[in-house]
């Protein structure tokens, strides 16, 4: 097959391990930047020209979009998908992925375990935020944010209601969201293929350090999952759409608690703490539904 990843850098560890992977299988295995594709929009002859070529005989893609280019690499899937191709991560997910709020809702009609959270419009009363999720400490999020970025530990009602006030005056959307205590800075990516659980690891966040991104100078070892944690990461990656997906979430007292699902969760984390080929089992995964 000739299989597309959309990705802006060849060199990042996740492309890399998708294109050896591919090349494994016998696979003919193409980088496209997806900024730098025209989409071509004509009656009944969807099309994408990319270095002044059209691209043609594509058997399917793998979208490794980052946040900040969302919107027009969801255009380029969507335009492969009107051109019959297979994509790892539908459009419509992946734009579902991207909104914090959204997915939030998606996964609470679900019935699935989340911390509590709140978010309002710009609203004055902060203090009614604040005591909605428990009261301090809380977590605040920027609904853009990615890789731990745009997300604060205020650990008392003064400085919640000074970030909240902070983020209003800047006009930047964000979600009040209540501190797990007992996860104690640490948190379970799931990584999910084709409905099936590959691979599981603990990040643990350095010392003084809630967030437990890898980013962020975060740790991470494999993981085996409660049967509760596994379907909580399968109901996820299911509502959501994704055949491909990184399913974040937190031990707690009541059981385990969802805080994202990531529609590009990178390879080198999990591969690394799990020791598996995490890569070779999307192209499986690709194998058996693009055919």
């Amino acid at each position: 097959m000739k299989i597309v990843v959309l990705s802006r850098n060849p060199n990042l560890y996740s492309t890399r391990r998708l294109v050896e992977a591919g090349k494994e299988r016998k696979h003919e295995m193409v980088i496209i930047d997806h900024t730098k594709c025209d989409i071509i929009i004509e009656r009944k002859k969807p099309a994408i020209r990319y270095k002044q070529e059209l691209i043609t005989d594509v058997d399917a893609v793998i979208p490794r979009i980052g946040a900040s280019v969302t919107f027009f690499g969801t255009a380029v899937v969507r335009q492969f998908e009107m051109m019959k191709v297979f994509t790892a991560v539908e459009s419509q997910a992946l734009m579902r992925s991207r909104d914090k709020l959204r997915s939030l809702q998606v996964l609470s009609r679900a019935g699935l375990g989340l911390p509590k959270t709140v978010f309002t419009n710009y609203s004055k009363n902060v203090d009614d935020v604040i005591k909605s999720v428990g009261g301090a400490p809380l977590v605040i999020k920027l609904l853009e944010g990615t890789q731990g970025l745009g997300v604060v530990l205020a650990e008392t009602h003064t400085a919640a209601e000074s970030v909240l006030e902070a983020f209003n005056g800047l006009k930047a959307r964000v979600i009040a969201q209540e501190f797990i205590k007992e996860a104690k800075g640490a948190d379970i990516r799931v990584f999910v293929v084709d409905g099936v659980v590959v691979g599981a690891m603990k990040r643990q966040g350095k010392e003084g350090e809630f967030r437990s991104n890898l980013h962020r100078g975060g740790t991470a070892e494999i993981f085996e999952l409660s049967v509760d944690e596994e379907n909580a990461a399968l109901k996820a990656a299911r509502v959501m759409g994704l055949g491909v997906a990184g399913v974040d979430l937190l031990q707690s007292e009541r059981g385990p608690l969802i805080l994202e699902v990531n529609s590009s969760p990178g390879l080198e984390g999990i591969e690394s703490a799990t020791g598996k080929d995490i890569a070779k089992k999307i192209i499986h995964y690709i194998e058996r539904h693009a055919e």
